[in-house]
């Protein structure tokens, strides 16, 4: 079937959708970056430390569990319940966990249980977001959607790490799950579930004026088309693990910086969150004077992939701070671009079940969250504490999922 993309345009849906699901991002990255400050209260109150990093190991893999199941649950259910009250559940649920957490992280069960639930909440949230973009929003206006909801996210992640040291952290958990509440206010009185499909029966065959390709279920699972992108995905997550995860630690022991100093690891969020919104743009310009859809997408990966890969191989040749901050924020301004290229193919190659395979997609890039850590780690001590293979490995990974993506992707639909 085919939407009806010029009733319910572009200009509608940048109050209505954009704006709000931009703002869902923002509280969604902000609070997941919340977390660990009641762990350290949680370890910080027993001598069998040993406990607490088996508990904060827990933690990571129940949360991946339950939000790997949840995202496809999300994404069916957005479809048969409709993306309005998904969404409100998702971002209620894990609000509601934000702000309760300061009274379970004195009691280890009790804060596993809050995060649980909150990666349930995201589980359910993100895909739902995939799928309204899929179904509402013409292709040649997709980017700079996808655009400034990556954007959104990356302000959260700004905002958190700019203030929440200089807060009780009580406080901060408080303060955001109340922002989550106030945004679910806001979503229940303005927006409403649009009608989405057209009445004339010519047009049910068709979608963006080409036959929709009827594949078997075996043959969804391993067609290339959503491989390249399920491919490109986890390499982008494991640049970015390795930069949230290890950039403090490497520019603290490496390069001496001391804690004043780290508030410029917020630079190159920032940076990601303006190019991310530039990108769109130019993407989106590029499909209205002929570019097709499919060589913007592939560009748009390329840059996102081979840059962050590039500048990630040569880091450690940077020998001062200013330098280092410089590299990782063109590697992250770079990331950015991915938004307008695998991010959003999966509205091109899937419209009607897009929630559903970046549900498949977020579930597989979950992966590098797991083992970025341990690898990293396993890298520096086997290296006799040089950091070289580590950053040269996420550049090969960058590599080889970039070539596979140019190669193996589409942008017309095939589900």
């Amino acid at each position: 079937m085919k939407y009806q993309w010029r009733k319910y345009g572009y200009s509608h849906l940048k109050n209505n959708e954009i704006t709000l699901r931009g703002m869902c991002q923002f509280v969604c990255r902000s609070s997941v970056l919340l977390f660990p400050w009641p762990l350290m209260r949680v370890m910080a109150s027993d001598h069998e430390n040993i406990f607490y990093i088996q508990g904060s190991i827990t933690v990571r893999i129940l949360s991946v569990k339950y939000c790997s199941l949840i995202q496809l649950i999300g994404a069916n259910a957005a479809n048969k319940y409709g993306g309005r009250r998904v969404l409100c559940f998702a971002v209620l649920l894990w609000s509601l966990c934000t702000v309760i957490t300061p009274l379970a992280a004195s009691y280890l069960p009790a804060l596993i249980t809050t995060r649980v639930l909150l990666g349930l909440g995201e589980g359910l949230g993100l895909p739902t977001i995939f799928q309204l973009f899929a179904q509402h929003i013409p292709p040649e206006e997709r980017s700079r959607a996808f655009g400034y909801m990556v954007s959104a996210g990356s302000v959260g992640q700004t905002v958190a790490l700019l203030f929440v040291p200089h807060l009780e952290w009580h406080i901060a958990f408080t303060l955001f799950g109340a922002l989550g509440l106030v945004w679910v206010l806001c979503w229940l009185l303005t927006y409403h579930d649009p009608p989405m499909r057209i009445a004339d029966e010519e047009d049910q065959q068709l979608l963006e004026g080409g036959e929709v390709i009827c594949i078997s279920w075996v043959e969804w699972v391993t067609h290339w088309a959503f491989w390249s992108i399920y491919i490109a995905h986890f390499a982008m997550n494991w640049s970015n693990y390795i930069i949230m995860q290890w950039l403090p630690t490497y520019l603290s022991r490496t390069l001496n910086a001391n804690k004043e100093s780290m508030s410029l690891t917020a630079v190159p969020y920032i940076v990601s969150s303006l190019c991310g919104t530039a990108w769109g743009h130019i993407a989106d310009q590029l499909v209205s004077v002929g570019w097709s859809v499919l060589r913007v997408r592939r560009i748009m990966t390329l840059l996102g992939l081979l840059g962050p890969g590039i500048c990630l191989a040569l880091f450690p040749e940077v020998t001062n701070l200013p330098a280092a901050v410089l590299v990782i924020s063109l590697a992250m301004g770079l990331c950015a671009a991915n938004s307008s290229g695998h991010l959003s193919n999966h509205a091109d190659i899937a419209p009607n079940h897009a929630g559903v395979t970046f549900a498949i997609s977020n579930t597989i890039a979950t992966i590098p969250g797991i083992l970025c850590g341990p690898v990293t780690a396993e890298l520096v001590t086997a290296s006799h504490g040089r950091w070289f293979p580590v950053f040269f490995l996420a550049g090969t990974i960058n590599a080889t999922a970039a070539i596979i993506y140019y190669t193996q992707s589409y942008a017309k639909p095939v589900l």
